[in-house]
């Protein structure tokens, strides 16, 4: 599964880690977070987010 970066300050989601302490479960795909989650380090919004270059 694909990783995306924040613009904003670099935190990295890692759909095999998820974000389990803000709602999103390990092995969810990032297309599969909802649209209000923002950024656990920074706030920032999900569309600030892209995916990680190979």
């Amino acid at each position: 599964m694909e990783k995306y970066v924040c613009e904003v300050c670099g935190y990295i989601y890692d759909p095999e880690n998820g974000d389990p302490d803000n709602g999103v479960d390990a092995g969810t795909k990032f297309a599969d977070v909802p649209d209000d989650w923002a950024c656990p380090l920074c706030g920032a919004d999900k569309d600030s987010f892209s995916p990680m270059e190979d």
